[in-house]
């Protein structure tokens, strides 16, 4: 599945819901995941990794249709093949 069509999908699916609850509140649905991926890892538990990853994608996804983001778009502006800090492919940047 390409990012496009991922984020249609999310459209298609939720764009009602996210429109009704708006950005804020889906913002915080999206820390909330985080939160929920940062215990995962805590707790080492892969497969609940694999889960909270995807909530969070899914999230990140809503946030860009409330706004009229294309993430695909956006992704290769922001990271054309080399890194947006120190322009190199691998990175070598120290942190």
């Amino acid at each position: 599945m390409q990012i496009s069509e991922f984020q249609e999908l999310m459209y298609n699916l939720y764009a009602h819901n996210d429109r009704k609850r708006g950005a804020t509140a889906t913002t915080l649905w999206l820390v909330e995941e985080i939160g929920e991926l940062a215990e995962a890892i805590r707790r080492d538990d892969t497969d609940n990794i694999r889960e909270e990853l995807a909530d969070c994608f899914a999230w990140i996804g809503a946030l860009a249709n409330l706004y009229d983001i294309d993430l695909e778009a956006a992704f290769l502006e922001k990271y054309p093949d080399r890194c947006p800090t120190c322009g190199k492919n691998p990175c070598i940047c120290t942190d």
